[in-house]
């Protein structure tokens, strides 16, 4: 008999004739915490009408993360209904393809990603935090929305990296197109009953309309480099050039391919990042004793020089702050997986075919390695006390084999927009509350205002 025979399922939230769609809408990460405070560390959630709705697994616990996407991790795919909907608006790139298909694409992707190239995109992440600092100082306004210039501001700086000359083309209808995708992304995953996106629902529409607008400007700038690739000498240095040149045993990647690859870029490098520098500014901004000691570690690393990548080394408080952000915020707030085998999770029996959401959300304030987990306290993040804790007690960027390929790019242009920011304004956050949203990644409700002054 297996072991997994003898376990229990685990604990079904009550709900009604919808299941948690209503709660689930209203009000997502509240719901989890509440279905965590009351239910423990595994929870089924139904989806829809009984019998017809999905029961979908939320998982809080650190040691049930790393089975999922570390020493488990070949037992849980990509195969939910959200990473469906991503393949079917963005295409199947890194993020959501799987199996040899998904090591194909890493091998292309890898030497793109390695600390020496990512560090050579320092000047131009500092030039455009550069750029902004000029801007808000002739607009002369006192209140402005962070979340909307850090929006503004990586994407910016993703797509100067991703296009290079050709970033002015692409730019405004990047900015247009990825917020009605991702909304719609969203909505069409949570649905209790999937349409097909070609079914002409307004959602659908909109979807459509910005994919095709999305698509067909990428499509453009690809057939560009291609026609001119021969005439350049040595490869393009921004990341669409250099994903024309790679090569994996003589294959290249098809258009089709390096458009995929573009548009995950696109996604993964300026929403999560904006929104890590969205909540750290807005903490900043209630916390200025805290912003106080950031400054005056700024002045003594920088001073008033460009801030390099070495500099974004020796910044160890201002990281310490931006990791402490993150766990209160994290970009993915909620990551999903689908179960291939019977197995335990958190000693209840999870079976074969169920979609399984860990939620970082939850993780980051779980009480059993978070003391006082709703206290914003950089502290938590000393070298040594880091040492100490859980490997998954933290994962803004997820874990395992799969875990974020940006990882370093996002943390290093966070060091360095922060380091150019805060050495030339002083933040005071007007709205200390701000309800959160669930979309492909954590975005605020409401505009996130904040006053700037001279420090």
């Amino acid at each position: 008999m297996s072991s997994t025979t003898l376990l229990r399922p685990a604990p079904l939230v009550a709900a009604g004739l919808l299941g948690s769609v209503r709660e689930l809408r209203r009000d997502f990460l509240g719901t989890l915490l509440a279905a965590h405070r009351d239910y423990g560390d595994l929870v089924r959630l139904r989806v829809g009408p009984p019998k017809i709705g999905p029961e979908i697994h939320f998982l809080f616990h650190p040691e049930g993360a790393h089975q999922i996407f570390g020493s488990r991790w070949q037992d849980y795919r990509k195969d939910t209904r959200f990473y469906q909907e991503m393949r079917g608006i963005l295409g199947d790139g890194l993020l959501t393809s799987q199996d040899d298909e998904w090591l194909r694409q890493k091998r292309f992707l890898q030497p793109l990603f390695t600390v020496r190239r990512v560090n050579g995109y320092a000047e131009a992440m500092a030039e455009e935090a550069a750029r902004l600092t000029r801007e808000l100082r002739h607009r002369n306004e006192s209140v402005l929305d962070v979340h909307a210039e850090m929006t503004r501001l990586t994407l910016r700086i993703v797509v100067r990296v991703l296009f290079g000359a050709d970033s002015e083309l692409a730019l405004p209808v990047v900015r247009r197109a990825f917020p009605v995708l991702g909304k719609a992304g969203v909505i069409r995953a949570f649905s209790p009953v999937p349409l097909p996106l070609s079914w002409p629902t307004p959602t659908n529409r909109r979807a459509r309309s910005a994919q095709a607008a999305l698509f067909a400007v990428c499509d453009e700038i690809i057939a560009r480099r291609r026609a001119v690739a021969g005439q350049v000498k040595g490869p393009a240095d921004d990341f669409l050039g250099m994903l024309l040149a790679a090569r994996d045993g003589g294959e290249r990647l098809t258009d089709q391919e390096v458009r995929e690859q573009v548009l995950v870029f696109l996604l993964a490098g300026h929403e999560t990042t904006s929104t890590a520098l969205s909540f750290t500014l807005h903490l900043l901004g209630q916390h200025l004793e805290i912003q106080r000691r950031v400054r005056d570690e700024i002045a003594a690393v920088v001073g008033d020089r460009t801030p390099t990548t070495e500099h974004a080394k020796a910044l160890t408080y201002p990281t310490m702050v931006l990791k402490e952000a993150m766990r209160l915020f994290p970009s993915a707030p909620v990551i999903g997986r689908r179960s291939t085998v019977p197995s335990e999770l958190c000693g209840h029996l999870v079976p074969a075919g169920v979609d399984i959401v860990v939620a970082p959300w939850v993780i980051h304030r779980h009480p059993e390695f978070w003391e006082s987990p709703d206290v914003f306290d950089p502290e938590r993040f000393t070298p040594e006390l880091e040492k100490t804790r859980h490997r998954y007690a933290w994962m803004p960027f997820g874990g395992g084999p799969r875990t974020c390929i940006g990882q370093h790019f996002s943390m290093l242009e966070s060091v360095i927009i922060l380091s150019t920011l805060l050495r030339d304004f002083e933040f005071r956050t007007v709205t200390p509350r701000v309800p959160v949203d669930v979309r492909i990644t954590l975005r605020p409700k409401i505009p996130m205002l904040t006053t700037l002054r001279a420090p």
